[in-house]
């Protein structure tokens, strides 16, 4: 925990040699270099893509919806330039607009191969795609844990929930998660600040489902990582809900705004921009890492770092792909291959799909503000005697709102009359989508296409994963549920929607690669995340995971991380490492 010290060396950054090297600078590589350096280890942070500074680079953070030269919409050049995230199936939400579609990679410097449809959402920057998530924070249980062991299905996780419930406490205190407590086995409770509160839609709709499934069912408002009240060098979040322009205020969690700082204030952390680690370097007579090779993305140049111990936190994807390309000398599908497991059992959750209607009766009433949080209606598919004809289950996240400016009334479409009507606000809508399990299939994989490079030269990714059965005819349940919900609840006019070219990826939590486990024959990592074949290199990231949940995984890779760099601390201190 926080406290303790460590120094291994301290003429580090004069020798490009490091106590510890974080790949990465995203929510779980943010979090490595926190831990590491409070415990007092110096630390070099490598993040491939520009520096990108709290509040001053968040450029349209401040400005008015009309100061948008098209109004939000993406441009023709930034579809030019991301043809993926581009497409109409793609362009879902808050993702894909003009404020922060120079967010993202261009996807025509960094391409993939599509052996199947994939969708992969990267942000190459200072803070990864922590500045751009969804904030979401949900626990697992040893209902999620002990999955695959009861089912027979992929292997066991190589931990439970007691060896992962003081590390959840340990970073939800730090990040700032706000939630209510519900006391569910299946959706354990945490160190919440206040919770948001829903709108009275939305607590009718609770009660009423509360009411028709007998208790069995419940909503409430989510667990989400934006503050509710101050904490130390942040304040809490202004309803304006933008956080995927970045916070001026440090409203949400990000590496930014939490981790970096707190990092940057031992005084033990470097940081170094446009640096693309291309392989981990392995020396064969220790069994261990020695450091990392990096190419300098703006000069083309080649520079080699040292280090005692390596956290891969590059992504779950980018992960994988610089184990496939490191020690290729000594394991032909690279370090970590050993196995026959690295770049297999690619998941994430499969989403974009759900109903939506119309409440009546509150037409007097109204909210506060832009609140960035929904609700939340947590598993109850397969649980507690229920049994469907597929494994696992889901989660809901919605909200309900009233109809704003844009919308159309009828008979009217022009003069006086059309704008006055505007003045005032529409129907309340209530709709939610579903974040289902996808379960990890060794045939979903990535690997290396060493015939198609990007803009410096290096081999891409193949993507060669899809939804299988079990995802299939979850999808129908969580439709069919969802409107029997709005149904006793009293929603009218409910339509539904389904994605029927749904790709693997566009949930944006992509798992999986490098899975953890208790036997070197099938997994990548033990159950510290450290690589079997390398032991002083962890990998905490979403690439460690060995099965999905439906819960969103960002706190659980927190959590992680916290736990391994405790443990690579401790076997510093022991000259294990």
């Amino acid at each position: 925990m926080p406290g303790d010290t460590l120094h291994v060396n301290n003429k580090a950054a004069g020798q490009n040699t490091y106590d510890a090297i974080v790949i990465g600078s995203g929510i779980s590589g943010g979090w490595a270099a926190k831990e590491l350096t409070e415990k007092g280890l110096k630390v070099l942070m490598l993040e491939r893509g520009p520096n990108f500074e709290h509040i001053k680079d968040y450029k349209t953070a401040n400005k008015d919806p009309w100061d948008f030269p098209h109004r939000g919409s993406a441009t023709l050049q930034q579809k030019t330039d991301n043809p993926v995230i581009s497409k109409d199936w793609a362009m879902y939400g808050t993702a894909a607009q003009e404020a922060v579609m120079d967010y993202w990679v261009k996807e025509k410097d960094c391409p993939y191969v599509q052996v199947k449809p994939f969708a992969w959402w990267r942000s190459y920057q200072m803070g990864g795609r922590s500045i751009l998530w969804g904030r979401q924070s949900y626990r697992w249980s040893d209902i999620d844990f002990e999955a695959n062991s009861k089912e027979g299905i992929g292997i066991d996780w190589p931990i439970r929930y007691r060896e992962m419930a003081s590390w959840y406490d340990h970073v939800e205190r730090f990040a700032g998660i706000s939630g209510s407590k519900e006391g569910l086995e299946h959706l354990p409770d945490g160190q919440f600040l206040p919770p948001m509160e829903l709108n009275c839609v939305e607590k009718d709709v609770a009660a009423r489902i509360k009411q028709s499934y007998k208790g069995q069912r419940h909503m409430f408002i989510g667990r989400v990582a934006n503050l509710t009240a101050a904490i130390p060098g942040r304040t809490k979040c202004q309803f304006r809900n933008r956080c995927w322009e970045g916070c001026p205020f440090g409203g949400y969690f990000s590496t930014q705004s939490s981790t970096l700082p707190a990092a940057l204030a031992t005084g033990n952390l470097t940081v170094r921009p446009w640096s693309i680690v291309t392989k981990i370097l392995y020396d064969k007579d220790t069994k261990k890492a020695k450091g990392v090779e990096v190419l300098d993305g703006e000069t083309n140049k080649t520079y080699e770092f040292y280090s005692r111990i390596v956290f891969l936190n590059a992504s779950t994807l980018n992960s994988a792909w610089v184990l496939m390309n490191s020690a290729t000398d000594v394991w032909p599908d690279g370090l970590g291959s050993s196995s026959d497991q690295l770049g297999h059992n690619v998941m994430d959750h499969h989403y974009m799909l759900g109903a939506q209607g119309i409440v009546e009766g509150y037409e007097d009433k109204y909210y506060y503000g832009r609140r960035a949080n929904g609700f939340y209606i947590p598993r109850f598919a397969n649980l507690y005697g229920d049994k469907r004809d597929f494994l696992r289950g889901y989660g809901f996240q919605g909200s309900a709102s009233r109809e704003g400016w844009k919308r159309d009334v009828a008979e009217l479409s022009i003069g006086a009359d059309y704008k006055e009507a505007l003045t005032e606000p529409g129907a309340w809508h209530i709709g939610a989508t579903g974040f289902g399990e996808i379960l990890p299939y060794h045939e979903n994989k990535i690997t290396l296409d060493k015939n198609k490079k990007d803009k410096w030269g290096l081999p891409v990714l193949a993507m060669d994963a899809e939804l299988k059965e079990n995802e299939l005819k979850m999808r129908k349940d969580i439709v069919k549920e969802l409107v029997a919900m709005f149904e006793a609840a009293g929603v009218k006019n409910i339509t539904t929607w389904d994605s029927k070219e749904y790709a693997i990826g566009q949930g944006i939590h992509e798992m999986g690669t490098a899975r953890m486990g208790k036997d070197p024959r099938s997994s990548v990592l033990n159950p510290n995340n450290q690589v079997w074949d390398a032991t002083n290199v962890y990998v905490t990231d979403g690439a460690c995971m060995v099965s999905s949940a439906c819960q969103n995984p960002s706190l659980t890779y927190m959590a992680l991380t916290a736990r391994a760099a405790d443990h690579a601390v401790n076997e510093l201190r022991k000259g294990s490492l």
